[in-house]
């Protein structure tokens, strides 16, 4: 896949490896390469390609139970697919014989990781066949002599292939991002648009909107060849869609989206793209990687998953764990620090510790006198409905409002709910900004800058800006 990003992906959620593995051999093209390689035997033979001789291709569709015009070309297709994954083995290359592959053993007796490897064998196949140009684009470069003239085709292979990462790659962002569709499908349209429309381009112009409508044609052909390895679920574009508008056909509702091709990721195809990216060097976290690490991983690994990827990766660190007061304990010692990354730790330290529940009180009444977690005690505390919490000074409470602050910067940004939080905040404490920028905490600058940035009245904006440069003034001093 294309190395251009190494920014860290949203984590996924990947099904057990068990139930993906039988997934894998379930689909139509591994299924069908496995009955070859079975079906294979002494008389079998093979073209210097190693594909099957023309004159054992009919037999071959008839052990898959294929019939019609296409069945050559898909055992053809599945003998490939056999041969690229070990199944079969090519023994003498000038006989053209062959026999079963090691590899074939592996579908029955091998460990789910050992089944996934020989699908993956399967996908990069896919994919190759993929970025190839179709038969008739090939009949019609061929030259006198019956060879393809690859220059009249406008075919640049690694142009081809980056093209359908490049696809594959948004189709696997959407489906693991928080705000994207999830299980449900894409458009196809949209597929094609979110690589070829600029993303600060108003009104697609009459040129992008035809290469959009192009891409669209050669992802229908794609798709259909990857949903029979099981990556895409597809549903293809309405044929009457592509007729000739000058030829008499039925009505075509073309505002129904669905018409237009519909793809989802399947279970097994966010594993796929997963290890894909992972092996072109992209970081694609998996929810469950933290549960066998530390708390400090843990804390640090989620800072910047959105909230539902880090509560189930925390509730899977939790589920590892059966002293529930060790884990709180530990939460709290990773949840310390004074650097840049420490509000968002004790952020997501204060929510794993609301999953681990009243058993967690102890630990929590230890940290009361701490200065960078008293505060936070005292608020888990206190929400828990735990009696007997102390009242904080009023040092620890601008603290941890700077600290709250702080944590919500880092985790969304300049974000509607900061906006509010930060207009309740200056309501709430009249003088605020007179008292905050006094706060020892090494974000004080950067939330109060932020707290002028985002707050509407222009009054109490410009208070916080002098309150921030007081800040910067103090920690210059």
């Amino acid at each position: 896949m294309s190395d251009s990003s190494r920014s860290p992906l949203p984590p996924v959620r990947l099904h057990p490896e068990a139930e993906l593995a039988r997934d894998a051999l379930s689909t139509p093209l591994l299924a069908r390469a496995a009955r070859l390689a079975r079906w294979a035997g002494p008389d079998t033979r093979v073209d210097a390609g190693g594909g099957l001789v023309d004159e054992q291709l009919p037999a071959a569709a008839e052990v898959l139970g294929l019939s019609g015009d296409d069945a050559a070309a898909y055992a053809s297709e599945a003998w490939r697919v056999a041969v690229d994954t070990g199944l079969v083995e090519i023994v003498d290359e000038e006989a053209g014989t062959v026999a079963a592959g090691a590899d074939l053993a592996v579908l029955t007796g091998g460990s789910p990781q050992d089944v996934l490897g020989v699908w993956l064998g399967a996908v990069e196949t896919v994919l190759a066949d993929a970025s190839v140009p179709d038969l008739d684009d090939l009949v019609d470069a061929m030259d006198a002599g019956g060879e393809v003239d690859l220059s009249s085709l406008d075919w640049d292979p690694e142009a081809e292939a980056e093209f359908l990462d490049g696809v594959l790659g948004n189709l696997y962002l959407l489906t693991v991002s928080e705000d994207g569709p999830g299980d449900a499908p894409v458009p196809l349209p949209a597929l094609a648009a979110s690589m070829i429309v600029p993303s600060d381009m108003g009104e697609p112009t009459n040129d992008v909107l035809e290469q959009v409508s192009d891409a669209m044609m050669r992802l229908d052909d794609q798709f259909r060849l990857l949903e029979p390895v099981g990556l895409v679920e597809y549903q293809p574009v309405d044929e009457a869609l592509m007729a000739d508008a000058e030829e008499p056909s039925t009505a075509v509702d073309d505002t129904d989206v669905s018409r237009y091709g519909m793809v989802r990721l399947t279970p097994l195809g966010r594993y796929g793209l997963r290890a894909r990216l992972l092996e072109a060097g992209f970081e694609a976290p998996a929810v469950g990687d933290l549960a066998d690490k530390g708390a400090d991983a843990l804390l640090d690994g989620t800072a910047t998953y959105p909230q539902s990827a880090a509560q189930a990766e925390t509730e899977q660190w939790l589920a590892a764990r059966p002293e529930p007061l060790a884990a709180a304990r530990e939460l709290l010692a990773a949840a310390r620090g004074l650097d840049a990354g420490a509000p968002l730790r004790r952020l997501r330290c204060q929510q794993a510790l609301s999953l681990v529940g009243a058993e967690a009180e102890p630990a929590l009444r230890e940290v009361l006198d701490d200065p960078e977690l008293g505060g936070l005690a005292r608020v888990w505390l206190s929400e828990a409905g735990f009696a007997d919490v102390p009242a904080p000074s009023q040092d620890l409470v601008f603290w941890l409002t700077v600290d709250t602050v702080a944590a919500q910067l880092a985790a969304e940004g300049n974000s509607d709910e900061l906006r509010e939080l930060v207009q309740g905040l200056a309501a709430q404490h009249s003088g605020f900004f007179a008292a905050a920028w006094r706060v020892d905490h090494p974000a004080t600058a950067d939330v109060l800058e932020a707290m002028g940035r985002l707050h509407p009245d222009k009054k109490v904006a410009k208070e916080a800006r002098k309150a921030a440069f007081k800040a910067r003034s103090q920690q210059g001093g």
